[in-house]
């Protein structure tokens, strides 16, 4: 199968597919060495090395969770390491003649979570014991700063090189507390003490980089660190992790293939699933679009769409971030920010942007230059319904599998137009849930619905409160053959909410959209916390 310029070429005949074998998928491996050794398919990532340590001996980059940052250290370590044989037909290849190997200190800090002051000391401290032994170092000092100079000292003199520092998801300790104002500063202390000597042992680091999701900057951490060359939205590297869809079009066509082969699916079907799915993500503007590896890898091994890197970790952390500013989840969609706004430190944040960008939950769409005004929104259909099906237990107090099974019926019944099916279906499930103490406005009502129709997964034509030029309809829902227009009352009738959409003209705002509009009138009930009644009017 050829693929190129981002169309599909006619395919090879599934039989002569099936008679070339695929190389292993790097599901799970993040280590350079084994994911070459063993012959898995590796996007050549190499050139962005080459060019990263070339523009600055300090840099730091940041990217979502399961975002390919590991493997990029780990790529580093064998780079710096001398591991020619490794490298064998990648484009660095061709760029490096001298192959100098240097000490190489790695630290992994993704384990480092959930601890206090003193087991996070105890954590760092295993981490550089390790390295001790094996540069002889048999008394250390007592505090992890001190030990981390005496260990790249120690390295310098042994070897004669300068000292290579790798530094993966240096932020993780911190990232579960960055909401307690108590536990943080205590954690940031900790971390900050040990990462002073990477300014203060300049003379003899040849690079040191360190990847994360968020900035701790200001009087924090990134203060000892203000030689940091930050490459998180240089244009050069917007591809250095994850896959864009160039990669994925000319690299990727066979797995691409055997996905579609699978689910007996057209390869422009598989490409445009996949594109929905995982694609979406833009770390600088313009940008190719990048696709989630670990859910795309994950996909092709699988032989099946889901959502993987939604499922890999619950954003606690996040949750807790949205309700201390008093986000909304429609508020999610269509966020505006200015570029200063990415830079902002983490612990002493203004707004939750810098947070959903830098975790993957938000994603540029747009940008106007002349105004330094970014657009962001929910990269893609993983991460939407994922997102809301964290957030419905704070609208209705269950744990979303239920709700989940509702929005898949009610799903199959919008699929056939049945908008009034799916009401009933919601009505059903809100009969037997039990519900917040809060539940007792229209607002509340008008999110819960937002994110179970976001639930729905297919419909991302999906806004609340869309101005007219009479006032602002509760919510609109788009789907293939049809604009819904809702209008929500609590505690007043079905009747009195269809007679506000025809006394404001609100259709009129959609007469060129080219679709049916059909308007629904609804009344919740807030003693029994579900639909009382609805009225559709095609």
């Amino acid at each position: 199968m050829y693929l190129c310029k981002g169309k599909l070429e006619p395919p090879q005949t599934r039989k002569d597919m099936e008679k070339k074998p695929l190389k292993r998928l790097p599901v799970g491996i993040q280590t350079f060495e084994k994911l070459i050794t063993n012959d898995c398919l590796y996007i050549d990532k190499t050139e962005y090395i080459w060019n990263m340590i070339h523009l600055s001996n300090y840099i730091f980059l940041s990217r979502p969770r399961r975002f390919g940052k590991s493997l990029l250290v780990s790529t580093l370590q064998a780079y710096f390491e001398g591991k020619k044989e490794l490298f064998k037909g990648l484009a660095i290849e061709q760029r490096e003649k001298e192959w100098t190997e240097y000490p190489v200190l790695r630290f992994d800090m993704s384990l480092g979570k959930h601890m206090d002051k003193e087991q996070l000391e105890r954590y760092l401290g295993m981490r550089l014991s390790s390295y001790e032994t094996k540069y002889g170092i048999t008394h250390p000092a007592v505090d992890a700063n001190d030990r981390l100079t005496t260990l790249i000292l120690t390295a310098y003199e042994q070897t004669g090189k300068q000292v290579v520092v790798l530094i993966d998801e240096y932020d993780a300790p911190l990232l579960d507390v960055v909401h307690e104002e108590t536990t943080l500063p205590v954690l940031r202390n900790v971390m900050r003490n040990f990462y002073s000597p990477l300014k203060a042992c300049d003379p003899y680091l040849r690079f040191v980089f360190l990847t994360g999701i968020t900035k701790f900057s200001q009087l924090s951490i990134f203060s000892e660190l203000n030689n940091l060359t930050n490459i998180s939205m240089d244009p050069g590297f917007g591809g250095i992790c994850g896959f864009t869809k160039e990669e994925v079009l000319t690299q990727m066509q066979d797995y691409i293939a055997a996905l579609g082969a699978a689910n007996e699916w057209t390869d422009e079907e598989t490409v445009e699933r996949l594109t929905q799915q995982y694609d979406g993500y833009h770390f600088t503007w313009p940008s190719s679009d990048i696709f989630n590896p670990f859910s795309l890898l994950n996909a092709f091994n699988l032989k099946r769409i889901n959502n993987y890197w939604f499922a890999s970790g619950t954003p606690t952390y996040l949750v807790e971030m949205l309700q201390k500013f008093y986000i909304l989840p429609s508020d999610i969609s269509r966020m505006e920010a200015m570029s200063s706004e990415f830079d902002a430190p983490t612990e002493n944040m203004q707004s939750i942007i810098p947070l959903l960008y830098q975790s993957g939950y938000v994603t540029i769409k747009d940008c106007e230059p002349e105004a330094d005004l970014y657009t962001l929104d929910i990269p893609n259909n993983e991460v939407r319904i994922g997102l809301m099906k964290s957030l419905l237990p704070l609208y209705v107090s269950v744990q979303s599998g239920r709700g989940m099974t509702a929005a898949a019926k009610m799903s199959l019944a919008l699929r056939k137009e049945d908008i009034d099916g799916a009401l009933k279906l919601l009505q059903a499930y809100l009969l037997t849930v039990p519900y917040c103490n809060h539940a007792n406005s229209e607002g509340h009502y008008q999110q819960m619905l937002y994110i179970i129709f976001s639930l729905l997964g297919q419909f991302n034509g999906l806004d609340v409160e869309v101005r007219t030029a009479t006032g602002r309809v509760d919510m609109v829902l788009r789907t293939p053959k049809a604009l819904y227009l809702f209008e929500l009352k609590l505690n007043r009738s079905a009747e009195a909410a269809l007679q506000q959409i025809d006394l404001k003209d609100y259709a009129s705002r959609f007469a060129l959209d080219g679709l049916p509009v059909v308007k629904v009138g609804i009344h919740f009930d807030a003693e029994r916390h579900t639909l009382s009644d609805w009225k559709i009017n095609a």
